[in-house]
């Protein structure tokens, strides 16, 4: 590069010599063009930066605008959101217990086959005991028989999504109970301003906190779970109860090992399982990036379609750096697990009283 400048450099002299120009104007034209090579190149540099930073993705963010410096939400293009306002539920649910006890793999089973919860007859019944664990076991990923380690990791995390689930549905239904009413009372508005602040939605739109407060497939839960956990042998998923990978930058996380030193993100750790599965539901319920998730959701609802996780999943090829790639793994996981059979099933005791509510 150096050499070929300066080549051009002396043929340029040669030029004015040729035609004798005078030497303060040699000086002035030979000096503009150094001055606008060193200007041009910070720009030529930050370029390629940006240029090889344009695949970088950072939709396991637990939400967009709470990273570093935040960011703005898209969906109303408004001022900056607290983090505290939406993940003070999640929060609060991770600081209940601290002091859990972790069972092993075979006391877990003992205590499945004492309530009578086995996958085959939930696949059959739809009903689903509510065994609520804290932790996973360690010893899971030294079971060998694969079918036995992946039903195992299903039973512990079947409960916990139906749980959030439930408590969408709940949310849900009172919602439209507000909409419906012409006037409503103090404790209505108190409680829709506490969920404008959870859902992000400073707009205070009713139509957008609709589409927001909904439910993530069981069958989708489950196969982004088995993925970003290794069927629950992963070391974010035994050290930090990380479900579902979500990063932070402000909160309490493991640092990935081969993360570079200069990236300042951490996966998210919770104290309790229950706690990772609320975060990755809100995720999807708020984060920029699963905009056109919940659109599709939304669309499925207007039709009177049940939420298809295999048409759902399509959207979300954002989640991890392999996109298309990733959405397919997704799905050849729900398929080969017949994961669909747990969309429609329901948590006792609960379940009758819940049945209705959408």
């Amino acid at each position: 590069m150096s050499k070929r400048i300066f080549i051009k450099k002396v043929k340029l002299f040669k030029f004015f010599d040729h035609r004798e120009v005078g030497s303060l104007a040699r000086i002035f034209v030979s000096s503009l063009v150094l001055i606008s090579f060193f200007y041009s190149m910070p720009h030529v540099i930050n370029f390629a930066k940006n240029k090889n930073n344009a695949f970088e993705n950072k939709s396991k963010t637990v939400l967009a605008y709470t990273l570093k410096n935040g960011s703005e939400d898209k969906d109303i293009n408004e001022k900056l959101l607290n983090e505290q306002d939406l993940l003070v539920d999640i929060f609060s649910l991770n600081n209940l217990e601290t002091d859990t006890i972790r069972l092993d793999a075979s006391t877990i089973k003992q205590l499945f086959d004492d309530t009578n919860y086995r996958l085959k007859d939930v696949r059959e019944k739809k009903l689903v005991k509510p065994v609520a664990l804290t932790l996973l076991p360690q010893e899971i990923k030294m079971i060998e028989n694969t079918k036995e380690r992946k039903e195992l990791f299903i039973q512990i995390v079947l409960p916990l999504v139906l749980k959030e689930n439930n408590n969408i549905r709940i949310d849900r239904k009172r919602l439209f109970s507000i909409i419906n009413k012409s006037k409503n009372t103090d404790l209505e508005k108190k409680w829709l301003e506490r969920k404008y602040k959870q859902y992000g939605v400073i707009s205070r739109d009713l139509s957008i906190l609709k589409i927001r407060i909904d439910e993530i497939p069981v069958s989708l839960a489950i196969a982004q779970a088995a993925k970003e956990t290794g069927w629950g042998t992963s070391r974010f998923a035994q050290e930090g109860n990380a479900l579902f990978g979500q990063w932070t930058w402000s909160g309490e996380g493991l640092k990935p090992k081969d993360a570079d030193k200069n990236q300042g993100h951490k996966v998210m750790k919770f104290n309790v399982l229950q706690a990772s599965v609320r975060a990755y539901q809100r995720n999807l319920n708020t984060h920029s990036t699963y905009k056109s998730f919940r659109l599709a959701r939304a669309e499925l609802r207007d039709m009177k379609k049940p939420l298809d996780s295999i048409v759902l999943s399509k959207y979300l090829d954002e989640y991890a750096a392999t996109g298309e790639e990733y959405v397919k793994v997704l799905q050849k996981i729900i398929k080969q697990n017949n994961l669909k059979d747990f969309d429609d099933a329901k948590l006792l005791p609960d379940s009758i009283e819940l049945e209705s509510l959408i």
